[in-house]
């Protein structure tokens, strides 16, 4: 048994140190630095190849680079690759004899967080041109939305089954050994096992359909499934359905050994080590060599669930680091930190939750008071972990007040918090039950120890006292009386009433005997009320995992702190000239390091527009700065950002050109560097369409 053990811990261990070894640093969500040719730039020349460099390493596809011609034809010959091995690039080769005009190219790659990112820009050959290109063709990069939601689904799902395996198998090695035994918490167990099982796989053959906006048609193509694998996420999940198929080894093993023990070690446990002291001789020498034998029976057990336990606390972990190590906490700021306490979090979901339910069904199996108490202060541990890491993650992943209101996932987080609140006011009234349990459960020892002491008095009085009848006598003898033939069973309507009285009672002694106490019943209540919003917690967990961080998304945007300056209303006439006026500060001392941009936009629609950009200093003057930039994002499509095509025309004066592809609520930032170590971005918002 314990070779056994050491050998599964061992092949955990090595699965969980190469899963977190390969999980290196990264800036969340890559973003687009450069392009070849250059966006919205005009070459004399049709190119060979576009070139796209991006702020990380990403992930291909066959159709993560196109090139659509003026008239909407793609041109290139697809299967980008990466430009000299470099992981950072994409590069895909152009058809010959390209005419002159202007050229889309709609790109989607998937960043090292394992999120898709895309976008879109031009450049044009020899002149400029007018262009057909549909906004559809750039819009179907988003996920299809049967693909989304079944990929949403599945991944919902796999974190419900993690929890309820993980924490499950918790309660009965820490909290009721007696549980493997029970059918119904077996049945939680395998649910558990089969459900990540089959959304694990499920995950990996959406996956590819999820990443190029196909149908789900293709989730079956072998070949779409092997370049998943060679991702990030496909490691992290190869490597979750190896340690499914340890986690089964696992399971057999916990059942086996707890589930087939006479629970004597777990008795003595459930009634506080009363039974020591019932079965106390009186004879010190003979009471030591009682205890030490029951010691000396119980060690095998007690072997056993270190051994599970050591075993459970390791394959844990490491199914936890298959989505630390994929998703959010693998990319961004402090990832040494983020990956274990992504970790930690998520074991602090599962001990909580999956716990819960088990507990339910423990309360209606007859679980013990103590195995309930002990429950209780392991929940509480949870929970103050869990409080502790979210606090964590919030600020790492929203990072300003502003972005906790101001983007999506913000809002989602919002909405997490407020659960988990709700959760542990539940939890707050489950504890209240549990104190009326112990309490009551308390009241009924003493009240069997003294109807044991009354029991011969109460026999002897039965004996000695003649059974009273006429008004005295209850329903349970009248229907006694019907039933042997008395006066009411000559009337077919008080039989008849006798029956339903009758079966009225053994409804209601059923019921008492399923239910339990009250305090039982209203903690199983309370309980099933904690789970009911766990499932939102989860699902909502699952939206915020798929979302961009409220910082990365924040600084797309060019937002931040420097997004909080105040300026003119944001643009929001289309088809005519626009003009937004933009205060700046870079903090510097020189007189061009506070002022004003102002972006004169026409049309103001989407497609090409004209750009003329002002900078004034605080006096009014034209500022001269070393390095100006101008670009718009369209964050609802993850365009952008696309910078705009500027020309000197004097000092503090630029012109130039700009491609706004689609409709919809835009961002423009200016950046504007003042010296050599003084440089701030300021933005504001555009409607277009």
């Amino acid at each position: 048994m314990l070779k056994r053990l050491g050998a599964l811990v061992a092949a955990l261990g090595a699965a969980l140190v190469l899963l977190l070894g390969t999980a290196g640093p990264a800036a969340a969500h890559a973003a687009l630095v450069s392009t070849d040719p250059a966006q919205n730039s005009v070459v004399p020349q049709a190119p060979t190849a576009v070139t796209l460099t991006f702020s990380e390493g990403v992930s291909l596809s066959a159709d993560s680079v196109r090139v659509l011609s003026p008239t909407g034809q793609q041109v290139d010959a697809g299967n980008p690759s990466h430009l000299d091995g470099k992981n950072d690039t994409a590069r895909v080769s152009l058809n010959s004899g390209l005419a002159n005009g202007t050229y889309t190219v709609a790109w989607r790659a998937v960043s090292e967080d394992s999120h898709p990112v895309g976008g879109a820009f031009t450049f044009s050959i020899g002149a400029p041109s007018a262009t057909t290109v549909s906004t559809g063709q750039l819009q179907s990069a988003k996920a299809d939305g049967t693909v989304a939601f079944c990929y949403g689904l599945a991944r919902t799902v796999a974190y419900a089954s993690f929890a309820l395996l993980a924490g499950a198998a918790a309660f009965v090695l820490i909290c009721w050994p007696r549980g493997a035994a029970v059918r119904s918490v077996q049945r939680l167990l395998m649910t558990g096992w089969i459900g990540l099982l089959v959304a694990t796989v499920a995950v990996l053959l959406l996956r590819a359909p999820y990443e190029r906006g196909s149908g789900i048609g293709v989730a079956f193509d072998l070949s779409l499934v092997r370049s998943t694998l060679e991702e990030r996420i496909g490691t992290a999940l190869s490597a979750r359905l190896l340690l499914l198929a340890a986690g089964g080894v696992f399971l057999s093993l916990l059942v086996g050994q707890l589930g087939q023990s006479d629970g004597s070690a777990d008795s003595v446990e459930d009634t506080g080590g009363r039974e020591e002291t019932a079965e106390s001789t009186g004879d010190l020498e003979e009471d030591e060599l009682r205890r030490l034998e029951r010691l000396a029976a119980e060690r095998p057990q007690r072997d056993a669930r270190l051994g599970l336990g050591i075993a459970g606390v390791v394959l844990a972990t490491a199914l936890a680091a298959t989505w630390a190590g994929a998703d959010h906490a693998s990319a961004g700021i402090q990832v040494w930190l983020a990956l274990p306490l992504g970790i930690l979090h998520l074991l602090a979901v599962a001990l909580w939750l999956g716990g819960l339910v088990a507990l339910a069904a423990g309360l209606r199996a007859g679980l013990a008071v103590t195995a309930v108490e002990r429950f209780s202060k392991l929940a509480l541990g949870a929970v103050s972990v869990l409080a502790a890491t979210g606090v964590y993650q919030s600020w790492r992943g929203v990072g300003s007040w502003s972005a906790l209101l101001g983007t999506e996932y913000g809002r989602l987080l919002l909405v997490k918090i407020g659960c988990v609140v709700a959760m542990v006011g539940v939890a707050w009234i489950s504890r209240a039950w549990v104190t009326r349990l112990r309490a009551g459960s308390a009241a009924e020892g003493v009240e069997g120890a003294e109807a044991a002491g009354e029991g011969a008095a109460r026999v002897t009085a039965s004996v000695e006292v003649p059974t009273s009848t006429g008004a005295e006598d209850t329903a349970e003898d009248a229907i006694e009386n019907a039933a042997q033939g008395g006066p009411e069973a000559a009337d077919p309507v008080r039989q008849a009433q006798l029956a339903r009285q009758r079966a009225a009672r053994q409804t209601a002694m059923v019921q008492r005997a399923q239910d339990g106490p009250p305090a039982r019943a209203g903690l199983r209540r309370s309980v099933l009320t904690e789970s009911a919003v766990a499932v939102v917690v989860l699902v909502v967990t699952t939206m915020l995992t798929n979302s961009p961080p409220g910082r990365v998304a924040r600084a797309a945007t060019g937002g931040g702190p420097a997004a909080t300056a105040t300026g003119s209303a944001p643009g929001t006439a289309p088809a005519k000239t626009v003009e937004l006026k933009i205060p700046y500060d870079t903090g510097g001392r020189t007189p061009n390091a506070k002022g004003t941009a102002t972006v004169v936009l026409n049309p103001a629609a989407t497609g090409s527009n004209t750009v003329k950009l002002s900078l004034d200093d605080s006096s009014g003057k034209p500022a001269e700065v070393p390095e100006l930039q101008l670009a718009f994002t369209l964050p609802d499509r993850d365009l952008g950002p696309l910078p705009a095509s500027l020309n000197s025309d004097g000092p503090g004066r630029w012109s130039g050109t700009a491609q706004l592809p689609l409709a919809g609520d835009w961002v423009v930032s200016v950046t504007v560097r003042s010296s050599d170590i003084d440089q701030s971005t300021e933005v504001k918002s555009l409607k277009i369409g």
